[in-house]
């Protein structure tokens, strides 16, 4: 099924409305759906690499705006919709404990989880679920998604196809490096 539908997004790529495409699986993906919108920003942006940056833009907008959705997912519907994303996503067990701690740490949360491969969806519907200010739910997703999003477009601009496979396989661990390497050094500093 998982396949079906990447193979599906993919082709949402190519077709004429891939601009809408792009909106509408960036949104879904920010709160229900499984398939990022890489797949359908990467072939775009090499397809027509002068709109890399608008490209980038609507995938952040939709994304953003996907965010909150999830956040009312966990805010309003969590019982309903959101309790079953988590459980599909295995993080239903988990999402107790994290409650704790999500209040004080959450927009570093939204901010790890919109740039690495962790699922956003789930850090939106724990935002809302949790009830973190959604000012800050707003700010951080914005920076977080925009950061991935215009890397990704900045790189394939600049160096176009050879660079796809990088981007494809390892960007996510690049970006999940650096998180690391952040925290670390706030650790460090903290505790030094």
């Amino acid at each position: 099924m998982i396949r079906r539908l990447y193979n599906w997004t993919l082709s949402l790529a190519m077709s004429e409305h891939a601009l809408w495409a792009l909106a509408f699986v960036a949104f879904l993906e920010s709160s229900v759906f499984p398939i990022p919108p890489d797949i359908i920003m990467i072939p775009m942006i090499i397809a027509r690499p002068n709109r890399a940056f608008l490209i980038a833009g609507v995938a952040l907008v939709a994304s953003v705006l996907g965010g909150l959705l999830g956040y009312y997912i966990g805010a309003g519907l969590f019982d309903v919709v959101g309790q079953p994303v988590l459980d599909f996503y295995g993080k239903a067990d988990a999402a107790a404990q994290f409650n704790e701690h999500f209040k004080e740490w959450g927009a570093w949360a939204v901010l790890i989880a919109g740039v690495t491969p962790f699922p956003f969806k789930v850090i939106t519907i724990m935002s809302g679920w949790t009830g973190l200010n959604l000012t800050v739910f707003i700010i951080s997703s914005i920076a977080a998604r925009g950061l991935r999003f215009f890397i990704v477009a900045a790189l394939l601009w600049k160096f176009g196809a050879p660079i796809r496979d990088f981007i494809e396989r390892r960007l996510g661990l690049m970006f999940t490096l650096f998180i690391i390497l952040l925290l670390g050094g706030f650790y460090l500093v903290k505790y030094i």
